[in-house]
């Protein structure tokens, strides 16, 4: 008989894993940082995220992609995004197990630590549908600016219903999304032309484009639009109250190098109905708490694609064997698990203690977000998509291939969460601010590497390298863009070392020392042999 077809040395599905109690790291973070009392329901999410029909659902979802409408078969004007039924199961999963606003409708010790790694076990698997997930978080400090507003909407928000269809003003859930970014303008919202005029009803009139709008399927959105006194912020429901569509044209759908089962769009808007968010003029400073939570959001995306990322390689190099022994067992392939679990460990750490620093509403804690998520989202973002490359090539050809495979769409996801909510010199600029602005900020992150201070000496010495660098910019200001990348760089390794030196496995914090500080490599898998390696890679 022909043996041909016989396949062997091949490592089976990575199904059926409860992708919570499996995660070592996340595990601890949840405790030391408050939120283990959610074990249950993180441990519940954790077994239906590493379902196999759930990976075929993401699978699905990415493959079979969103399609716009713009007319219905009268040709009246509608703008419907049609998804393939997988991306509403896995979206509809994740608002069921409260991955979107759990934190703020059940507000508790821990519960943005919890809610931090639920948006974790679902951004692992299928990262497509957390854009309006996040946004529907992140919008709720936002509405309460204005009290009418967040009585009308926030029920809505926080239901773990989802409803797909935009309904006839009767939903009782709502998704948001938001609409900044034009053509001209980018990241500098300031530059927006788009324009809104007060009307006798105290709702205003829209007229302008937008260059990136996210979820146009969302139930509403928070719009920049200029006013005489300035960039004003709205809310913009695509149903109006009377249960007519509201004036959303949707230009075109993007065609983006990954997250393509999340439909990102341009609108326009032409006499769109609004409602003012906040004052006139201060429309930033409405908006840049919805933005600084997708920024945390960004963390914990990429950190949850650095755990499927590693994940996937040592589930391959644990079952598959070459040239005499198992791939995890030859020490070159030790390593570079090893090196690859770290990165992930250490932004798994860092992402959930933001998450507990969002618990906090003492003035320190306030304080160190402000400044430590801009410098967290800057590094921890930046390191998913080499990070990502590298875990697909420990499966070789197949790492390469779509077919069953995931790595390589977590390749293409990594980079989205570095470029969305400010790509690298805008956030490394923002530090910059947070700093200039707000010295409390400094304060606070300079006593988080204070109390990690006396344990090992090459991390002292790189708090007091970070030290000058602060001292430096704050110096001359003028001068302080030309190093700002710099000087981010050196503090997310000094606020990661401090919470891993704390926090983490001894193996693991001496681990990092060694190849992030002591003698970081170009690549990952060069950390120094004598590391507990093995136990690392274990982790993983």
């Amino acid at each position: 008989m022909s043996t041909t077809h016989e396949v062997f040395n091949q490592a089976p599905a990575r199904v059926d894993v409860n992708e919570y109690t499996s995660h070592t790291a996340l595990v601890e973070a949840v405790n030391v940082y408050g939120g283990g009392w959610a074990t249950d329901a993180l441990t519940e999410a954790g077994a239906l995220v590493g379902r196999a029909d759930f990976q075929r659902d993401a699978e699905l979802a990415n493959t079979i992609l969103p399609k716009h409408h713009s007319h219905d078969r009268w040709g009246n004007r509608i703008d419907d995004i049609e998804f393939h039924p997988a991306y509403h199961r896995i979206i509809g999963d994740a608002i069921a197990h409260g991955a979107h606003t759990s934190c703020w409708s059940d507000p508790r010790d821990g519960a943005h630590v919890a809610r931090a790694a639920m948006f974790m076990q679902f951004g692992q698997v299928e990262p497509g549908h957390a854009c309006p997930v996040s946004m529907t978080h992140a919008v709720v400090p936002s509405l309460r600016v204005d009290q009418k507003l967040a009585d009308q909407w926030l029920p809505r928000v926080f239901s773990r219903e989802y409803q797909h269809d935009l309904g006839t003003g009767d939903k009782k859930s709502a998704i948001f999304g938001m609409a900044m970014t034009e053509k001209q303008g980018g990241s500098d919202v300031r530059a927006n032309t788009t324009r809104a005029v007060e009307q006798s009803d105290g709702t205003y009139r829209i007229t302008g484009h937008k260059w990136f709008c996210s979820a146009p399927q969302s139930d509403a959105f928070l719009v920049l639009a200029k006013t005489e006194p300035g960039v004003t912020c709205f809310v913009v429901p695509r149903v109006l109250p009377d249960g007519t569509r509201n004036v959303f044209n949707v230009q075109r759908l993007k065609d983006k190098l990954g997250n393509k089962s999340n439909a990102s769009s341009e609108v326009e808007f032409d006499g769109t109905v609004g409602w003012r968010l906040g004052d006139e003029g201060h429309g930033v400073r409405i908006i840049i708490e919805m933005v600084n939570q997708t920024r945390l959001d960004c963390i914990l995306g990429s950190a949850a694609g650095m755990r499927q990322s590693v994940v996937e390689a040592a589930w391959h190099v644990r079952n598959r064997a070459a040239f005499g022994a198992t791939l995890i067992d030859q020490p070159a392939m030790t390593a570079v698990i090893a090196d690859l679990q770290v990165e992930a460990e250490a932004a798994v750490w860092t992402g959930i203690r933001l998450a507990a620093a969002y618990d906090d509403d003492a003035d320190e804690s306030a304080a160190f977000r402000r400044l430590a998520t801009a410098v967290g989202k800057y590094w921890v973002c930046k390191r998913g998509p080499n990070h990502a490359y590298e875990a697909l090539e420990c499966l070789g050809g197949n790492g390469y291939c779509e077919n069953g495979f995931p790595l390589s769409r977590r390749y293409r996801e990594q980079p989205v969460m570095a470029v969305w909510e400010g790509s690298g010199n805008v956030i490394a600029l923002d530090v910059l601010r947070a700093m200039m602005r707000d010295p409390l900020s400094v304060e606070a992150v300079d006593n988080e590497f204070e109390r990690a201070l006396g344990v090992h000496r090459e991390y002292d010495l790189h708090v007091e390298k970070t030290r000058k660098l602060i001292a430096q910019a704050a110096a001359d200001p003028a001068a302080a863009p030309a190093l700002a990348r710099r000087l981010t760089e050196s503090m997310a390794i000094a606020l990661q070392g401090s919470i891993l030196i704390r926090q983490a496995p001894e193996s693991v914090t001496d681990a990092f020392i060694a190849g992030r500080i002591v003698d970081p490599g170009h690549m990952y898998g060069v950390l120094d042999s004598h590391l507990d390696l093995s136990g690392i890679a274990a982790r993983a």
